[in-house]
């Protein structure tokens, strides 16, 4: 079966997926690169891996990759705006798996614009009885869509799957905290830009302080606020309780991740998924996390393997880490359940499993015997996305884990 899947460029949240993908069996799997890797991700210290055996790049050999579109079994399509890749195919009614994070990072709102309902259409819903079918990359991208009325019962859950790796669990629950003394380690990693909210880790920061928790709070990153976040830390008198390594590389925030008991995910509605909370919780980590992060209802069971707060809330994501930080088995309790869900559940090898078999019962895996398994969990990658109103969201989740 040959399964070719187009995005902008590849990077380290996604080969992991397309190596499990070439393990499965008479799987002839191409990931084809549509674009060079922007400077500001490679500086970064995001790999430019052009060398791998299944990658082809259409900017360097464009008829080829045009014939492979073409001629493949399944194509699965995102992370790219040029639908033109992939236009002929979606004509002649060939499958197509697209993936998405959500269509309204900004607000439902911007579906009321005409222009926008327009490009809606001609991209989505007039495929949305083909075989045509969405990987919701994100808790919100089911009802972003359900707005637009496309892919009526043909949505599943998905997301980004950065390398899974494996630890003798109490080895590495035991490795953590920071200092001689062993105080409670937080971490927060990423960009210092407004729409992930650098700020409210340093206020947590303050009111850990101010309640004379003996913690340490490591913020990895740089950014157009870094130096506006560096002032704020020095006005509160926080710098003896933290600090600041500045961007690090992916494999040193995984490191990082190793030692900390606690992870902070503060970004808003902006992040369509938030691969880190992936990488948090195969590190161990006990992660408070904003609602509106698109990984996190699919992720995080609120009180069970993590802890999630209302978007705008703030004085929660102060108390929740006050909480666990004074807690510590509680803390460990929920970092080792994230970590079984990674390592059990929303992992590459997962994914690539249970997508052979959602191909399998969407009729487009013609080989014999596929689609007969139960991989396909009732909560895990490929199982049916609910459709649940974007305010509505925090009240289902918090009914759901209580």
């Amino acid at each position: 079966m040959k399964i070719t899947f187009v995005s902008n460029y590849i990077n380290h949240h996604q080969m992991p997926f397309s190596k499990a993908m070439c393990a499965q069996p008479e799987v002839e799997y191409t990931f084809i690169q549509t674009e060079p890797m922007e400077e500001e991700r490679v500086r970064m210290g995001w790999q430019q891996s052009e060398d791998l055996p299944f990658l082809k790049l259409y900017y360097r050999e464009p008829e080829k990759c045009k014939a492979l579109i073409a001629e493949s079994d399944v194509v699965i399509f995102g992370g790219c705006e040029d639908e033109s890749y992939i236009a002929e195919r979606l004509q002649s009614g060939k499958p197509v798996i697209r993936y998405s994070e959500r269509l309204y990072k900004e607000g439902q709102w911007k579906a009321l614009s005409p222009r926008g309902l327009y490009k809606k259409y001609q991209d989505h819903v007039r495929y949305r009885n083909a075989q045509v079918y969405l990987l919701c990359s994100g808790a919100y991208v089911a009802d972003d869509f359900h707005i637009i009325r496309a892919y009526p019962d043909k949505m599943f859950r998905w997301g980004y799957f950065p390398e899974t790796k494996h630890y003798d669990l109490n080895q590495l629950m035991e490795g953590k905290g920071s200092g001689e003394e062993r105080s409670i380690s937080i971490l927060w990693a990423a960009r210092m830009i407004d729409w992930k909210h650098p700020e409210l880790v340093v206020r947590t920061a303050h009111y850990l302080k101010q309640k004379g928790i003996d913690f340490h709070l490591t913020m990895a990153g740089g950014g157009e606020m870094e130096e506006e976040i560096h002032r704020l830390a020095e006005e509160l008198k926080l710098t003896d309780c933290m600090s600041f390594p500045g961007f690090c590389s992916p494999q040193k925030v995984r490191s990082l991740m190793e030692q900390a008991d606690i992870y902070l995910v503060t970004s808003d509605r902006g992040e369509g998924w938030g691969a880190v909370v992936n990488e948090a919780m195969n590190s161990g980590c006990a992660v408070v996390a904003d609602h509106m992060i698109g990984a996190v209802p699919y992720l995080i069971r609120h009180g069970e393997n993590g802890m999630i707060y209302r978007d705008k809330d703030h004085s929660k994501l102060f108390e929740q880490t006050a909480w666990l930080a004074q807690d510590r088995s509680r803390c460990r309790k929920l970092g080792e359940q994230a970590y079984r869900t990674i390592t059990e559940e929303w992992n590459p090898e997962n994914a690539a499993a249970c997508l052979m078999e959602l191909l399998g019962k969407l009729g487009l895996d013609s080989r014999s015997g596929v689609g007969l398994g139960t991989l396909i969990t009732p909560t895990g990658p490929c199982s049916p996305a609910p459709v649940v109103a974007e305010k509505k969201l925090y009240g289902y989740l918090m009914k759901e884990h209580r």
